[in-house]
């Protein structure tokens, strides 16, 4: 077994045999000895060793021991003098892996801006933001497993290659085997995608909610955790071309009891991080975005209010304030809105509901009113959208009617359609994009730096 240094700094010295490994991050040589901090990725703080310059063997090792290096220290874990840790390694026996030649290490004893991290990031993870970014994303990861798991949920792995848009918004990357170098160009009018691997026209998915309901309507409730593709051609700092979602669906369950599952799930994940990544938490609340901490705190607490897209639309027309985007019924919430209904207006998260059937997907529920829709989207303070559900449509004609409305493609849902026609009831569930709520929970202000390896547009690289 590892020892690891998260645990070893938990320890009680009492002059036992410690080994462990990682990567020294700062080094400070003098006449005597010479004091490095060494870091294996466990937790934020490094273990700080001690190396006696008396021991011929170790003093050669002195100027190879620079930031970067991979070493193996064994040694006796004593009680530190020092203020800044309550333990340190004495050195006993040393041994370099592999070294970082000072002149050429990129990772310096600095600050480094997030876009130059973002051209080494095969680099980058052994920073003290970017270390604490995937710590909490792999506890938050495990959070949300835990979440469902507990309310017995079963998860379902969807498909990562679809011949379906679950958004009917267009923006999907196509996947195919055919030459198209050679077609594009041409004097074929169109691809005959017969001749393709699948046989037809595929992408890779938008989301896996419309799979992820044929076994909400078989295992009761499910929840998919997954990638997810959009080729929007977006250069934002909220944008990427490959993200993670998580997509609960409910059988059984009318748009109240998606609002409740919602809400309970956005507090279990923020508090287990609050309370699992405190260390980390401490880093983001004193660099990144102070009161970050106190802000999840007051989302963990506050009950979520609900109110009418109507209502919301009264509100923002009614401020006493000019926004970028002119607000009327029918229009879709922008982010300043959705920060001003929660922060200037109600103080705390705001669960918005029944928007206008024109500006929502095919899918959602209709309302006795022909206008509007059974859709809900939780709006937090900071943001503004995090969590977007609906209840679904469970009629067949309905939904029909509602796909040749928007001139989709009606053979690409038929078995969408035929799951109204076999056993329906009234479902519903929640997408959740992971990035976008590792951005809130950490305060960090680019999306592409809460992701080990972004894709976004002209970004592929690693």
């Amino acid at each position: 077994m590892q020892t690891y240094i998260k645990d070893i700094l938990k320890t009680e010295p009492e002059n036992q045999i410690i080994k462990v490994q990682g990567w020294i991050r700062t080094s400070r040589d003098t006449k005597n000895v010479c004091f490095f901090e060494l870091s294996d990725g466990s937790c934020l703080k490094g273990l700080q060793v001690i190396l006696d310059k008396a021991e011929d063997s170790l003093a050669a090792l002195v100027p190879e021991l620079h930031t970067g290096v991979s070493i193996e220290a064994e040694g006796v874990l004593v009680a530190s003098p020092g203020g800044n840790q309550a333990v340190e390694l004495q050195a006993k026996n040393l041994t370099v892996f592999g070294d970082a030649p000072a002149d050429t290490y990129p990772l310096q004893k600095k600050r480094h801006s997030f876009e130059f991290l973002r051209e080494i990031a095969h680099l980058r993870p052994r920073t003290n933001t970017i270390g604490a970014v995937t710590r909490v994303r792999s506890r938050m990861s495990f959070a949300i497993h835990s979440f469902f798991q507990n309310q017995g949920f079963q998860y379902v792995h969807t498909p990562i290659i679809s011949a379906s848009d679950a958004e009917g918004a267009g923006e999907m990357f196509q996947v195919t085997n055919l030459p198209l170098d050679k077609i594009v160009g041409s004097d074929a009018k169109e691809i005959d995608y017969t001749r393709d691997f699948f046989g037809k026209q595929t992408h890779l998915t938008v989301s896996g909610q419309l799979e992820a309901e044929i076994y909400a309507l078989a295992l009761k409730n499910v929840y998919t955790f997954g990638p997810t593709f959009r080729a929007e051609n977006s250069n934002t700092s909220r944008h990427l071309a490959e993200f993670w979602m998580i997509e609960p669906e409910m059988a059984f369950c009318a748009l109240e009891g998606n609002m409740a599952m919602a809400e309970e799930f956005l507090k279990y994940v923020i508090k287990d991080i609050l309370e699992n990544c405190s260390e980390d938490m401490e880093l983001f609340n004193k660099w990144i975005e102070k009161g970050v901490a106190d802000s999840l705190v007051k989302v963990v607490d506050s009950k979520f209010v609900h109110l009418p897209y109507t209502d919301a639309v009264d509100e923002l027309i009614k401020a006493k304030k000019e926004f970028e985007y002119p607000v009327k019924w029918g229009t879709d919430l922008q982010s300043e809105h959705e920060k001003y209904l929660t922060e200037e207006v109600f103080k705390c998260p705001v669960i918005v509901t029944d928007y206008p059937k024109d500006i929502k997907a095919f899918y959602m529920k209709q309302n006795d009113d022909g206008k509007t829709v059974r859709a809900m989207d939780i709006l937090v303070p900071r943001l503004g959208e995090i969590i977007g559900g609906s209840q679904r449509e469970e009629d067949h004609d309905k939904l029909l009617g509602r796909i040749r409305e928007l001139d989709l493609h009606e053979e690409d849902y038929w078995w969408y359609l035929e799951l109204r026609k076999f056993g329906t009831v009234p479902h519903s569930g929640f997408g959740l994009g992971f990035e976008r709520l590792i951005q809130y929970v950490t305060g960090m202000q680019n999306i592409r730096d809460v992701i080990p390896f972004p894709r976004a547009s002209k970004t592929a690289e690693f």
